[in-house]
């Protein structure tokens, strides 16, 4: 069997299965120091290797003949643009910024912060970054400006590289006055940022400290690339912590670059020259590996579209995508296809495209219900590949590989685990469970390439985060069990980060906000079951003494903070005011009950409880406010 021989060898010969997967990558000097340990114990691949991740994903292309070949296309329907890239015209670009970014002095392990909407731009301040041996630091243009601050003070970059705008639909939403404040904000302050004006909005610019995309691309010359061992960070991407304080997963060049070139093939079975279309948005870890690094190592032809699954212009707007450019492999968050089956459950909109090059649908980024699932597969007659990975690992842990050995799905599994991880089911003592026995979903160590070694200028809350918990393993802070076939299914978040349309957000982070409202004494944030985007935070507050506000106004100054603080991406749109929470005797807050009582689960009422009376009226507040309990 071809997929468990590929899986036994990389569990049991690790160093040489990954050495075999280097060889297809442009290296200036091949490792030959495959695995070894860092100062701080933690495995790591590559280290001896030379590289550039540019270099190989573009440099590498144009020179092997593929110059021609399309890169990137661009598709904006939110500005009716399209534009495309060949690799020769992308890495021209790539390297004249580069050479804007050198000329500010942005040199090899300096941070560059990116913080732009969906258009090509960003792609290229990506690999220029890399272009140079620096360290991008992505945030999704979403994020209000103190989320962009705390990214600022983390990474401390020289210089920030920004839009005017970014668009949503049809509501354009000026960049600039965001990044001012959190520039305003942050303690750190970079030297330089670059700044892209786009048509809808011209962006203000500071004196001395802003330049002008186009202007500074007129008089730069452009930049080669530097070289970098396998083991020198890549990027930095923020990912959402229990602390409400933003952990920044560091991604190495070498191991990166070997797993995505691998992936692609190995699980989206995609080979030089075809179309591979994420769905997502670069600030998050998908739109990292899949729509820039992945498919361009891979000599593969990239979508980069800004516009939404819905209303721009309609249900059909994935169907065109794939159809104009003959797309192979589409790949997005369950959410997406929520919301195209709740604008057009009929599929009318499907009857207009020839989707004969479309072989593949892929699905991360939250739980793929079974629902979801059958519906795209019947409306597509296509395999729907449910995979699971995570901001922490770049590349998917577990998934069905179509490349390899394609299996026989089963709805609500994301399949079996891919080559180099060693998933366990782990019980609260650290010892593995039985088949169909739920528990901690954790990975043997080594951890396979392109998995993150620390955590950014904090590698104690790496290890006690991840490492610690159980001697020998990485715990992923997901809960799951595997069936007799080895198929793993994963239940949900162990922690206090919810799944809301596939981003992760900290309900404790919103706790946080929520408590600084004058009138409210204690709050809970808990994630509810959202038919369309996975999960919804809800708050429950309890008011202080002699506080008196109309509950309409309070819910509306709530969901404001909320968003002024974190972005609208939170999509927190409810909050309940209730006379008492559930706690322990010692004064935890029961959460895990709180979400049992709102997704009307069974639920036992726990020994340690307080005040076992606040249940039944919690449920019968939720109820009233259209919760189902």
């Amino acid at each position: 069997m071809a997929y468990l021989d590929e899986y036994t060898k990389s569990i049991e010969t690790p160093e040489l299965f990954w050495a075999e997967k280097a060889q297809a990558l442009d290296w200036f000097k091949q490792p030959q120091t495959i695995l070894s340990k860092d100062e701080n114990g933690i495995d790591r691949w590559f280290a001896d290797g030379e590289m550039n991740t540019c270099h190989m994903a573009l440099d590498y292309h144009v020179q092997a003949g593929r110059g021609d070949q399309v890169a990137l296309y661009y598709d904006s329907p939110v500005t009716d643009t399209k534009k495309s890239y060949t690799y020769a015209e992308l890495l021209e670009q790539v390297a004249q910024f580069a050479g804007v970014l050198k000329a500010q002095g942005v040199e090899k392990g300096d941070r560059v912060v990116i913080y732009m909407p969906m258009i090509p731009e960003a792609a290229i301040a990506m690999l220029a970054t890399a272009r140079l041996g620096a360290i991008h630091s992505v945030v999704f243009g979403g994020f209000a400006p103190n989320e962009l601050a705390v990214r600022i003070d983390d990474a401390e970059p020289k210089v920030i590289v920004s839009a005017s705008c970014g668009i949503e639909i049809q509501k354009v939403i000026p960049y600039k006055p965001m990044l001012d404040q959190a520039i305003e904000l942050s303690a750190h302050k970079p030297e330089k940022c670059v700044i892209f004006q786009r048509p809808q909005v011209a962006a203000e610019m500071t004196t001395g400290r802003d330049l002008d995309w186009n202007e500074a691309m007129a008089e730069a010359a452009p930049a080669g690339c530097t070289p970098v061992a396998g083991t020198d960070p890549l990027y930095i991407l923020y990912t959402s912590g229990t602390t409400g304080k933003p952990k920044g997963v560091v991604r190495d060049n070498g191991g990166h670059a070997v797993a995505l070139r691998y992936s692609m093939k190995a699980i989206y079975d995609m080979d030089p020259g075809d179309v591979f279309w994420a769905a997502s948005d670069v600030g998050w870890v998908v739109g990292h590996s899949y729509i820039v690094y992945a498919p361009l190592l891979s000599g593969l032809s990239t979508v980069f579209y800004e516009g939404k699954p819905v209303k721009t212009p309609d249900a059909g707007a994935f169907w065109r995508v794939c159809a104009e450019y003959g797309v192979k492999a589409l790949f997005s968050a369950p959410t997406a296809f929520r919301a195209i089956r709740k604008e057009d459950p009929n599929s009318e909109c499907l009857k207009a495209y020839d989707l004969s090059k479309l072989k593949y649908i892929f699905m991360a980024g939250e739980r793929l219900d079974p629902p979801t699932y059958h519906w795209v597969k019947d409306t597509l007659g296509l395999p729907v590949v449910d995979h699971w990975w995570q901001t922490e690992t770049g590349w998917a842990i577990c998934g069905n590989l179509m490349g390899v050995e394609p299996k026989e799905p089963k709805p609500g599994s994301a399949t079996l685990p891919s080559p180099g991880f060693d998933v366990q089911i782990l019980d609260g003592k650290g010892n593995p469970v039985a088949a169909n026995e739920q528990g901690n979903v954790a990975i043997k160590l080594p951890l396979p390439p392109s998995c993150l070694p620390t955590v950014w200028g904090d590698f104690e809350r790496f290890r006690t985060g991840y490492l610690n918990i159980f001697e020998g393993y990485y715990v992923t802070g997901d809960g799951g069990y595997k069936d007799d076939d080895g198929y793993v299914f994963i239940m949900g978040r162990t922690d206090d980060v919810i799944n809301v349309a596939g981003h992760r957000l900290s309900t404790g982070e919103m706790e946080e906000i929520v408590a600084k409202h004058p009138a409210v004494a204690e709050c809970a944030v808990i994630g509810i079951n959202d038919t369309l985007k996975g999960q919804q935070p809800v708050g429950l507050v309890l008011l202080k003494d002699g506080a008196e506000m109309d509950e309409a106004e309070l819910e509306a100054e709530l969901i404001a903070m909320v968003r002024k603080d974190i972005g609208a991406v939170a999509c927190f749109k409810k909050a309940i005011v209730v006379q008492r929470l559930p706690k322990t005797r010692s004064g935890k807050i029961l959460r895990k009950l709180l979400r049992q009582i709102a997704d009307g689960e069974e639920y036992s009422i726990p020994s340690t409880i307080d005040d076992p009376g606040s249940l039944p009226e919690i449920a019968d507040i939720m109820s009233s406010h259209g919760i189902k309990a």
